[in-house]
């Protein structure tokens, strides 16, 4: 599996609205320059966040984005899902009951597949943006 450039910038940029959580809305621009990140294309995964109810919109000359809720109640899992859709690594072991497997019976490799989604799963639901700055604030002390 590999995460496509939305599920990777978005949460960059959501990191960057944790690390500035408490400050009111941020401007977009603020927020690509601080990540090196492409302000119009960051407007279309903001688009999704905002639909998706993970970040808050206003609007206005002192407008911007914010977290809809704290940091710690962020997880990384909610907004790649978001940005990415299903984080499945094969369809027959989604989230979409609409996919039919006809090798379902018998399948070799099925029940490797679903152990390897709920991993990832696990993983990316448990850890929240205030995590990813801990890392980071970990990484800074140690350097």
């Amino acid at each position: 599996m590999k995460l496509s450039t939305k599920g990777r910038y978005g949460l960059m940029a959501m990191f960057q609205l944790a690390l500035e959580f408490g400050k009111g809305p941020i401007p977009l621009n603020n927020i690509a320059e601080e990540q090196g990140l492409s302000e119009s294309y960051l407007e279309q995964l903001f688009s999704t966040l905002r639909k998706d109810g993970l970040i808050n919109s206003v609007r206005g000359a002192q407008g911007g984005y914010m977290l809809a809720y704290e940091p710690s109640n962020i997880t990384v899992g909610q907004v790649l899902r978001s940005l990415e859709g299903d984080m499945a690594v094969a369809d027959c072991v989604g989230d979409d009951p609409s996919v039919d497997c006809s090798k379902e019976y018998g399948c070799a490799t099925k029940s490797v597949l679903i152990k390897i989604k709920n991993s990832i799963d696990n993983v990316i639901d448990s850890i929240s943006l205030k995590d990813m700055i801990d890392e980071v604030d970990c990484q800074e002390i140690l350097n």
